[in-house]
């Protein structure tokens, strides 16, 4: 693609009319350099060419989630780093999953472009690079995912000695970050798999449309490592977490029995405090399916379902849903922290996105023994 083309693209001089309608003798990969379509999966190409208003709808729906995720993100790691007290081991973990968010979000403005041009605006190495940041920072955010339910299990179920140190949370950062190199560099070199456009042709990820056993193992791999063993885990440990604090209870009631006491629990705290547990691992249970399963699916059906139910239109939702997740990570696992939220509003006030009310119930959160593990571990 030569430069006065990708120019006629940003500015729009092809007319209104190919804002309404795609052109009828176009299809898919038209304007993809002929060096490069090697790399485009004859499927993609038997399709028409999207009208520029459905690239232009997908550049600003990604555009709004770059904004809304980066702010979000990046808040989480510059508090993190600027506040000694938030500098705690649990902490480490959340910071870990912001940076691969963030990472994830670095790559959109790149998806704006190729919009625009409908296409590859850099051809080949846009395209590895947009696969190699995507690889990372979602295999890297399912496992820190994983690690975070580890942790909290630990913190719950063992409250003197089981905390993690600050040196074995930084070992299990390191973790992830090695968890997820394998399936990124593989394609990167084209050792195993590659990357290629998909959909529209204006993202990439690993080839999962290539016909061949080699392909197939790969889907099956990744498939297992970068979404299965994560969720069991999470799955696991959340789940673990919570028939902790129920058999908690349930011998506490025992005995304040044998004591001839009404009860030794703290009533309503105890509810209050199993119930908040149970809402925040269904709903990093939720997210992380709704995040992953229609990209699971997406490569599954590729490789090994009918082509046929693969249009470039179906291929690009699994994509928005990932990024869209990456958006309410920080707000499920940080923002909603009662001392990262008070950090924020310091360095930050003019964002009046906290409720005033809720500040007394974060300084007892601060002050309260009991009630800083819960806040910490929820």
């Amino acid at each position: 693609m030569n430069a006065s083309h990708a120019m006629s693209a940003l500015v729009g001089v092809s007319g209104p009319k190919s804002l309404l309608a795609p052109d009828e003798d176009a299809f898919l990969g038209s304007k993809i350099d002929d060096a490069y379509m090697s790399y485009i999966h004859p499927h993609w190409t038997t399709f028409r060419a999207p009208a520029a208003y459905q690239h232009f709808l997908l550049g600003l729906i990604y555009a709004l989630i770059f904004v809304v995720g980066m702010l979000g993100n990046m808040l989480v790691i510059v508090t993190f780093f600027t506040t000694k007290s938030l500098r705690t081991p649990s902490n480490t973990f959340v910071v870990n999953l912001a940076i691969f968010d963030a990472l994830m979000m670095s790559k959109l403005p790149l998806f704006v472009l190729n919009s625009a041009v409908e296409g590859q605006i850099f051809g080949k190495i846009g395209c590895d690079i947009f696969g190699l940041v995507g690889s990372y920072s979602g295999m890297g955010a399912a496992i820190t995912n994983a690690a975070i339910a580890f942790d909290r299990y630990r913190t719950i179920a063992f409250p003197l000695d089981g905390r993690l140190s600050m040196k074995a949370a930084i070992g299990l950062v390191v973790f992830t970050w090695l968890w997820a190199t394998p399936f990124s560099i593989l394609p990167l070199f084209e050792v195993w798999n590659r990357y290629a456009p998909e959909g529209y042709l204006t993202t990439c990820s690993f080839d999962y449309m290539r016909e061949g056993k080699s392909t197939q193992l790969f889907v099956m791999t990744i498939f297992s490592w970068a979404y299965v063993c994560p969720l069991l885990m999470i799955a696991m440990f959340y789940s673990r977490i919570i028939t902790h604090v129920r058999n908690h209870e349930k011998m506490l009631k025992e005995q304040a029995k044998r004591m001839n006491v009404k009860s030794l629990s703290q009533g309503d705290n105890d509810k209050s405090a199993e119930i908040r547990i149970a809402k925040v691992a269904i709903s990093i249970v939720f997210l992380f399916i709704c995040a992953w399963t229609p990209y699971a699916l997406v490569a599954l059906i590729g490789c090994f379902g009918d082509k046929h139910m693969m249009t470039p239109t179906f291929s690009m939702f699994p994509a928005i849903a990932c990024k869209t997740v990456a958006c309410i990570d920080p707000w499920i696992y940080a923002i909603n922290h009662p001392r990262f939220r008070a950090e924020i509003q310091k360095k930050v006030p003019w964002l009046c996105i906290f409720g005033q009310e809720k500040k007394a119930d974060d300084s007892k959160s601060v002050t309260s023994g009991a009630t800083e593990v819960k806040s910490e571990t929820a």
